[in-house]
C-alpha cells in the first residue's frame, strides 16, 4: 500500500510493503503515528522539524519526507492522470491507462526546472494510492514508476 500525507508545507510518503514495524515512528512522534487511529499519519498533529527528524531514522525507508516548495498535486481522474502546478502552471504529470490488467502508469514527467523536489514522487503515489482505493492493480511502463513501486 502506498500513502501520502500532506499539509501545506510537506508531504510524508509511506510505503507499507517496506515497513517492518520497528516502531521508530510511533516511539519517536506518537501524536502524528498513532496505529490505533485510522488513518494512522496525521502530520497536523506535530511540528514539521520533530516530524523530519523522526522519519529520517526509519531503518526501512518505509516513510519518506519532501518539502512541498509551495507545489500542488491534483489527481484528475477524468484524464486519468495526477498533476503539478505551480500557481495555475502545470509543470508535471503521471498519465495511466485503465486496461482489463489494471491501471498501467506509461508516463511521469516534470518540466527540468522544477527537478529534485520529489514532485514525481508526489504524482505517483497520488496515482498509486487511488488505483488501491479503487482495488485495482497496478503495472508501471514508466520507469520512474516502476522504481517508486519497488
Amino acid at each position: 500500500m502506498h500513502r501520502s500525507y500532506e499539509n501545506e508545507d510537506i508531504t510524508v510518503f509511506w510505503n507499507s510493503e517496506r515497513c517492518r514495524h520497528a516502531k521508530r515512528c510511533v516511539t519517536g512522534c506518537p501524536k502524528v503515528f498513532d496505529i490505533q487511529r485510522k488513518p494512522w499519519i496525521d502530520i497536523s498533529q506535530d511540528e514539521t522539524s520533530r516530524i523530519w527528524q523522526t522519519i529520517s531514522n526509519c531503518p526501512t525507508k518505509a516513510l519518506t519526507i519532501t518539502f512541498n516548495h509551495g507545489i500542488t498535486v491534483r489527481f484528475e481522474e477524468e484524464a486519468c492522470r495526477s498533476a503539478a502546478y505551480d500557481g495555475e502552471r502545470e509543470i508535471g504529470e503521471c498519465d495511466y491507462q485503465i486496461t482489463q490488467e489494471g491501471w498501467v502508469i506509461y508516463h511521469t514527467e516534470v518540466l527540468p526546472e522544477y527537478g529534485g523536489k520529489n514532485i514525481a514522487k508526489r504524482l505517483v503515489y497520488s496515482v498509486l494510492e487511488h488505483a488501491e482505493k479503487s482495488r485495482a492493480a497496478v503495472i508501471a511502463t514508466c520507469s520512474y514508476a516502476a522504481k517508486m513501486m519497488q
